[in-house]
This record gives C-alpha cells, structure tokens and sequence, in this order.
C-alpha cells in the first residue's frame, strides 16, 4: 500500500486559519476529490470537523478521523487514536493508496515518522497569514515527479501548480 499525503500549501507554508482554508481554488477542489476518491483518507478531528457538515463524511471514500478523545464517535466514520492504528485498518481493508488530508499536526507526525512513500502538493503562489502550517520537507528525500502549473484567472485569484513527489528510497 502507497501511504500518501495531499494538501495545499502558501509559499509561507500556509494552510489553515481559524480551522479553515485560506483561499478558494476550484480547479484544487477537484484534483483533491479526483485523487482521493474511492480511497480511504486519513484526517484529524478538528481537519475533519472543520469540513462543512453537509459534506461529511467525505463521499465515496473511507473516513477514518484521528481523535485522542477515546468517546469521539462520527457516524460514517471510522475513528482510530493513533496514525499507525489508522494506518493499519486502511492496509487491512486492501487498500491500494491511503490518503492522509491534515491538519498540520498529522501531516507532521507523518513526516517526521516517515510514513509516507508519496505527496500530493497544490503550491499555492502567494503567502497567506495563517495559523496552521505544513512542516517544511527535507528536499535531499523527496523527488518531484510531476507538476503542472495554473495560471490566476477569474475563479483562482493566485497562479498555483500541482506537484507531485516521491521519497528517494
């Protein structure tokens, strides 16, 4: 199983405020649904709560939401305690390509855990103020496989490109 991360990122390394998104990227939104559905995703309590109600749980996908709350309950959802638990239910269940979506703090448990073998990076070019950041990633061990850029225009107010890496093994 590919263990994977997708997020948006300001080149602050921006990417929440207030548990919310700082900007609005249609073209993002749909390469985040592209990629993540039918797969099961991985997302923190206060990511996934921060997720408009009338879209959670995320459709066509596994929700599994990390929570040290051992009484936090979501119907829809699958709720773990810990990233390897959630990892592991995912590898269980056959998944081929696990998604992890935030916030800040699992992407950086993941990181620093190494447990991730891919990212899913939306460079967002402009800096934003924010509360919430993506922690910065040790170049020497990831390869950029892939990226396309979007210039600004009527629906995205800054250019933005999506890039794809892969850990050097």
């Amino acid at each position: 199983m590919i263990t994977s991360l997708i997020v948006a990122v300001a080149k602050n390394y921006a990417i929440g405020k207030d548990n919310n998104l700082l900007w609005h990227l249609p073209n993002d939104m749909k390469y985040f649904k592209e990629k993540t559905l039918d797969h099961h995703i991985i997302t923190g309590r206060k990511n996934y709560i921060s997720i408009p109600e009338r879209f959670r749980p995320l459709v066509n996908r596994t929700n599994i939401v990390l929570s040290r709350n051992t009484s936090f309950t979501e119907e829809g959802c699958i709720v773990k305690h810990s990233l390897e638990a959630a990892i592991a239910y995912a590898k269980d269940a056959g998944e081929t390509e696990l998604f992890i979506i935030g916030g800040g703090e699992i992407y950086k448990e993941a990181l620093e855990s190494n447990l991730i073998d891919k990212m899913y990076i939306t460079h967002v070019d402009s800096d934003y103020e924010g509360d919430t950041f993506f922690p910065e990633v040790d170049k020497t061990v990831w390869n950029k496989q892939f990226e396309l850029s979007i210039a600004e225009d009527e629906k995205h107010a800054h250019p933005f490109s999506f890039a794809v890496y892969n850990k050097i093994k």
